[in-house]
């Protein structure tokens, strides 16, 4: 299988971790990705709040290119997959806008691309090329699985599972050997765009879903996006001190639990040795 890869700014900057899992367990499992030649950033971070155009605009740049290699494209960030879903949207469901970005951009898209979630480009092969090439199993390991806000909605733009109750990571995870927990946040809100602007809100919305994965019986929490990993992980010392609550939990990307279930070493994965021992023991006991 052959895609192009759309790996975002923040894949080069806070979440190398996620970039290398992806291209490793990618390469593992026959999915060969291309990286778009000269990409540009999606406009997810800022953009979308200074222009109507702008992000459609950037996103169009980077689907013209995808259109000129002649194959659909993915991206392994939830904020960058829907970025260039709704642009996407937009252009092939209005042709004023699609002429208006085109002549701004001087890089005409035909809207001929199709768009696919990184969890889908897994989900999509046969379960046995997953299955049969599992080593260890993540037996005994609970899981829960966090699709945030991002990544199932809207339906009428993103189209990959149930946006309440989705459960495609989880059969991912289940092929893995592991055992994902019936939860109640699996697709709230972390607060991601509040982290900076409103701290206290950001913090609560996060103690919530780690109150609720823990409740759970959840041993770890995956995720497929970079601002929710930073924000489930990194925010736990602060919430310690704010709530005197220690969730002590640690949260990783699909990619690399799935990589150690196929028996990749973790410093392949961007795994934290001390951390991967923790969970290694856990599957092996």
């Amino acid at each position: 299988m052959k895609i192009a890869y759309y790996p975002g700014c923040s894949l080069q900057t806070m979440a190398k971790e996620y970039d290398i899992s992806a291209r490793v367990v990618s390469e593992f499992l026959g999915v060969e990705l291309v990286e778009i030649p000269d990409w540009n950033c999606c406009g997810a971070s800022a953009a979308h709040a200074s222009s109507e155009y702008l992000p459609i605009a950037l996103c169009s740049r980077n689907l013209h290119m995808v259109e000129k290699m002649g194959l659909d494209v993915t991206s392994p960030c939830a904020a960058c997959y829907q970025s260039l879903s709704y642009a996407n949207w937009k252009l092939t469901g209005d042709a004023d806008l699609l002429q208006k970005i085109n002549e701004a951009t001087g890089q005409p898209y035909n809207g001929n691309v199709k768009i696919k979630s990184f969890i889908q480009v897994f989900s999509n092969l046969n379960p046995d090329i997953i299955t049969s090439q599992v080593v260890q199993p993540l037996k005994g390991l609970k899981v829960a699985v966090y699709y945030g806000c991002l990544l199932v909605r809207p339906a009428n733009v993103v189209d990959i599972d149930d946006p309440e109750d989705p459960q495609v990571l989880d059969n991912l995870m289940k092929a893995a050997g592991a055992e994902t927990v019936d939860w109640t946040h699996k697709v709230e809100c972390c607060g991601g765009s509040l982290s900076l602007t409103n701290e206290d809100i950001s913090l609560k919305l996060v103690n919530d879903i780690l109150t609720s994965a823990k409740d759970a019986g959840a041993h770890c929490i995956i995720n497929a996006c970079p601002q929710c990993h930073f924000n489930l992980d990194m925010k736990q010392e602060k919430i310690k001190k704010v709530y005197n609550i220690d969730h002590n939990i640690p949260v990783f990307y699909f990619t690399q639990l799935l990589g150690l279930a196929l028996g990749i070493e973790p410093n392949c994965l961007g795994i934290d040795l001390g951390i991967a021992r923790s969970i290694l023991k856990r599957i092996s006991s």
